[in-house]
């Protein structure tokens, strides 16, 4: 099996660079096609309910994917809060458009990372990504730091 490219990213410093590009578009938020360009970074909420900081409802093996993800320890799965589709018929409605779940910092992400490796799990599955891709991608730079080499 290849070796994940965020490895070559991290050890090559450019995702700490692609890190602060993302952080940036914290402070007029275009991550995702709502566009509402508030500034999350100042404590303003985005049109997912979301500020800066993630906030993750689960995190563990999941198997209801397809086969080749899920192998025979699960995809480790970390269900983040709030959503920018906010869809009428979410089967996650408690935590996509209220936002059941606990924040946690990026070395916090970055752990639970680790500890979804640690059990077994084959890769690491963020549900509903979009509007806290700085903190995704500079958590798993924090976790390749400490040993994550999952997908």
């Amino acid at each position: 099996m290849s070796e994940p490219s965020y490895l070559e990213l991290h050890s090559n410093g450019k995702l700490r660079e692609i890190t602060d590009k993302l952080y940036a578009i914290y402070a007029s938020c275009t991550l995702c096609p709502r566009l509402c360009k508030v500034n999350r970074t100042s404590g303003e909420i985005g049109f997912c309910g979301a500020g800066s900081t993630v906030k993750v409802s689960s995190a563990a093996p999941h198997f209801g994917e397809e086969r080749p993800l899920v192998g025979v320890h699960g995809s480790g799965t970390i269900f983040l809060t709030h959503c920018n589709h906010l869809c009428v018929y979410c089967q996650n409605w408690d935590i996509s458009h209220k936002g059941d779940g606990d924040t946690i910092t990026d070395e916090q992400l970055a752990l639970t990372m680790l500890r979804l490796q640690s059990i077994g799990c084959h890769n690491i599955n963020f549900v509903s990504p979009t509007h806290y891709l700085p903190n995704i991608v500079n958590a798993v730079s924090l976790a390749a730091e400490k040993g994550l080499d999952v997908p």
